[in-house]
């Protein structure tokens, strides 16, 4: 996934008269997926575009890979589908599709309680019951509010990590304070990245929150980009993996 398609999201989203403030609706959950315990955050909005008013990232705890999802929300039912691919990914997530999104047949069916969230999840003749409790919530839509311990797993990962980001509260607003890399193969936190944000502007890129790490390899390298909103398109600052020291690097 190259850095390009933030400059495609951010455009579309400015057509769309949507205002910085107020972007922000995430809940977290934790629970399982019949007998497999998962992690799962979503976002509700009015519309990202196609019919699409939810997206979110789940992941199996024990093979810590980020799943993008998207659906729809019929009051506290939602629909829920998988990204399949890097070319589903960039059709769904990132141009948005041209018609509107069919969610027959996707496989996560919800129903939101104030606390808690059950449903079931199917795939072929795979069927399992969801069991989800509410860890952590934050919302910028109007008075900002904080609940729990905010961990965001962004869509972007590389083959040994996956990025989660730690939102908090502070006079200057909510944003994204530290962003752990956490091994997949260990589960567990290898490094965490702070940022020099008086502002309080990290992860806070008018993007589906998801999407405020980039990855991309260059020079067969793996480099990571951090999203901050500010200054009309916001702006990123890069990270490159060291092999040598073996955690990542901020890039001048």
């Amino acid at each position: 996934m190259g850095r390009g398609f933030i400059a495609t999201v951010f455009c579309l989203l400015l057509l769309s008269g949507k205002a910085f403030a107020g972007w922000y609706q995430v809940e977290n959950y934790e629970g399982s997926i019949g007998p497999n315990p998962v992690h799962l955050s979503l976002q509700r909005y009015a519309s990202f575009g196609s019919g699409i008013t939810v997206e979110g990232s789940y992941f199996y705890d024990a093979r810590q890979s980020p799943i993008a999802i998207y659906g729809k929300a019929d009051g506290q039912r939602l629909t829920l589908c998988e990204i399949a691919d890097d070319k589903e990914f960039e059709r769904v997530l990132v141009r948005g599709s041209k018609s509107p999104v069919d969610t027959t047949g996707c496989p996560f069916s919800l129903e939101l309680g104030e606390d808690a969230a059950t449903g079931n999840w199917s795939k072929g003749a795979d069927k399992y019951p969801v069991t989800l409790k509410k860890v952590a919530s934050l919302d910028d839509t109007g008075d900002l509010k904080l609940g729990g311990t905010v961990e965001i797993p962004f869509w972007a990962e590389t083959a040994t990590d996956r990025f989660a980001g730690i939102y908090t509260k502070s006079d200057a607003g909510i944003c994204m304070t530290g962003l752990r890399v956490i091994n997949k193969r260990k589960s567990k936190a290898v490094q965490e990245i702070g940022f020099d944000d008086p502002d309080c502007n990290a992860g806070m890129l008018m993007t589906p929150i998801y999407m405020n790490v980039q990855k991309w390899v260059e020079g067969g390298k793996d480099i990571i980009a951090v999203n901050f909103r500010g200054g009309g398109a916001g702006h990123t600052e890069d990270y490159a993996f060291s092999p040598k020291a073996k955690k990542y690097r901020k890039r001048k």
